[in-house]
């Protein structure tokens, strides 16, 4: 579902796990090795089934692009950003500029966007509204984020690494409100959740999806959805990752290696929460929600019961993003430039596509009927399945 309409939003990205310290939001080098499996050489694929055609409609560049850069999807525009500071909105269509800026920054996180207003976070810390591909405003933020803006109500939101929330209104930059919930000494570095779900801000804070009252930030619910279970503060971290699969008030997410689960957001309620050990965000349609786990298989559980309808283990050790369901295939890149497009019943493959050879960044992204994904090195390319 394409972000920026009314308040009913989602977004995601994918990151490699970095931690950061929460008095200072900085990010220390250090990897959340107890969640990654060992380093293993994929086996080697067959050739492509191509049992679905898909046709390259278009192609860009963008510039070199970090893991929590990814392309958003609004009705006729697809929004990219750069990690050395441009940011443009394509037409879905043809691929062409609607506008492109280079705010002569580094980029960290974006894009969030409701359609008109784009937003981004700098590597200095700064969030910078672009209208018409004009800086309309910038403000300091107090913390890192490494998760995208939301834009949507007028206001844009921003969750950081902090575990803070904070509003800003749309036209002025004009700080609203701020809610955080402190206590863990280590977050996450990587794509959080944040969305609009109704007339409610949905955040992932650390383990628990929380809804907000967007208006002033006050909790209306809280949902657990993994507990700690490690024997130390890495091994401990299970904050929600982008992306998410939302199907009206149901949105499922994953813990970071712990769990992927499903929460009813009406009324604040776990519906199912099942272990898993991954560290990218899931999608899904109202049967099924789909994920890869950290070694590379891929699942799929069913979204009312959070029982499993199928796992397939091919796809081992490729870095896999966060999956997209498109129609009836699920699409997944990977990190050789390869876009996975798999049966949505069991997992069979209908098609291979190619890019440049460098990581697929984020998740791939629907824009009408067009697929597209952005890479490492910063090309974005845009797919019409048919």
């Amino acid at each position: 579902m394409p972000q920026g309409t009314g308040f009913s939003v989602q977004l995601a990205t994918r990151g490699r796990s970095l931690l950061s310290g929460l008095g200072v939001a900085v990010a220390i080098g250090l990897s959340a090795c107890s969640s990654s499996p060992p380093k293993f050489e994929p086996a080697p694929l067959p050739p492509p089934a191509a049992l679905l055609g898909a046709n390259l409609a278009w192609s860009t560049q963008v510039g070199t692009s970090g893991t929590a850069l990814m392309p958003l999807a609004t009705p006729g525009r697809v929004f990219v950003a750069g990690a050395t500071g441009t940011v443009a909105a394509l037409d879905a269509n043809t691929g062409k500029d609607v506008w492109r800026v280079d705010l002569r920054t580094g980029i960290s996180a974006g894009v969030g966007s409701d359609g008109q207003m784009a937003a981004v976070i700098t590597q200095s810390n700064e969030l910078v509204a672009i209208v018409d591909g004009r800086e309309l405003w910038r403000v300091r933020l107090p913390a890192r984020s490494f998760t995208a803006p939301l834009v949507a109500g007028q206001r844009v939101f921003v969750l950081t690494a902090d575990r803070s929330v904070t509003a800003f209104d749309g036209r002025s930059g004009a700080r609203l409100w701020s809610q955080a919930r402190p206590g863990e000494p280590l977050v996450l570095g990587q794509s959080g959740v944040l969305l609009a779900v109704g007339d409610t801000l949905v955040a992932g804070l650390s383990a628990r999806l929380t809804g907000l009252n967007p208006l002033n930030g006050t909790v209306r619910w809280e949902a657990l959805v993994a507990s700690a279970r490690g024997t130390n503060e890495v091994e401990r971290l299970v904050d929600l990752v982008g992306t998410v699969s939302r199907q009206g008030d149901s949105v499922c997410t994953r813990a970071f290696g712990a769990a992927v689960g499903c929460v009813d957001t009406s009324r604040g309620a776990v519906v199912w929460s099942k272990p898993a050990r991954g560290s990218t965000g899931v999608h899904g349609d109202d049967r099924m929600v789909f994920g890869t786990e950290s070694d590379g298989r891929v699942i799929a559980w069913q979204r009312a019961s959070g029982e499993r309808s199928w796992e397939i283990e091919r796809l081992k050790y490729r870095e896999l993003t966060s999956p997209l369901t498109v129609g009836r295939v699920v699409a997944i890149g990977d990190s050789k430039g390869l876009v996975h497009l798999l049966s949505r019943e069991d997992g069979t493959e209908m098609n291979r596509l190619t890019t440049d050879g460098s990581p697929i960044v984020g998740a791939p992204v629907l824009a009408g009927q067009t697929l597209v994904v952005q890479t490492r090195n910063g090309g974005v390319y845009g797919w019409r399945p048919q």
